[in-house]
């Protein structure tokens, strides 16, 4: 009798149905833990937005000790925000004698790498917009992150002039975007030498802002008195 032993081979498409459910399998456990990470830390990402939030609110007005949130409805009124992630949330801030120091709007757009969101200060009694913050922005660093830092740039939003017409409807000089240096209005931003679409961005996203929301905060500023 031959001593010959036979082996049976297994055939290639099995041995690859077994590799594509190993990494099916995978695959689902992988994306079991991530879901399940993300749940878990979505809470504190969410209480660290809110905190940045806040603080970014009191150094717009570091003079105010609250704030309320409105928005505006169809009637054609603000009326306080029922829940933080509304869209066009306006920030009445508060001194401590419950008097209201000034309003904050929201803003965003596309800059050069991602979108941008900034809040800015408006005083109607001034009639100007007195600072702002950006809360989220994914700008090159050291170039389009200047919009953050740079003091120059910054000052434009110290006092820049949103005087309202006649009527109350339009602003009476729409805010102008101008090339760095070129400042000469009170109504005008200047843009910054190496961050120009990042600057641009945020001169941009102001100017179509303020166009739209403070001749409707001038018409209806007593919702805003407590």
């Amino acid at each position: 009798m031959s001593d010959t032993q036979y082996v049976q081979l297994e055939p290639q498409g099995g041995r690859a149905w077994h590799m594509y459910r190993a990494m099916v399998g995978i695959g689902l456990i992988c994306a079991v833990i991530i879901v399940s990470v993300f749940q878990l830390t979505l809470p504190v990402i969410n209480q660290n937005k809110l905190e940045l939030l806040e603080s970014s609110l009191y150094r717009i007005f570091p003079d105010a000790r609250q704030f309320v949130r409105y928005e505006y409805v169809e009637a054609g009124k603000f009326i306080h925000a029922s829940e933080e992630g509304k869209a066009d949330v306006i920030y009445a801030m508060y001194d401590s004698y419950n008097k209201l120091a000034g309003l904050v709007l929201r803003a965003k757009a596309m800059g050069y790498q991602d979108l941008i969101e900034m809040l800015y200060g408006y005083q109607p009694q001034r009639q100007i917009i007195s600072g702002y913050q950006v809360i989220d922005s994914r700008e090159t660093p050291g170039l389009g992150s200047r919009i953050e830092t740079d003091a120059v740039f910054q000052k434009n939003f110290h006092s820049l002039d949103v005087t309202l017409n006649a009527s109350g409807d339009a602003l009476q000089n729409p805010i102008e975007i101008v090339k760095p240096g070129a400042k000469t209005q009170a109504w005008q931003i200047d843009t910054l030498t190496g961050a120009t679409i990042s600057s641009r961005t945020v001169a941009t996203m102001v100017a179509a802002s303020a166009a739209q929301w403070i001749p409707r905060i001038h018409q209806r500023l007593q919702d805003f008195e407590q």
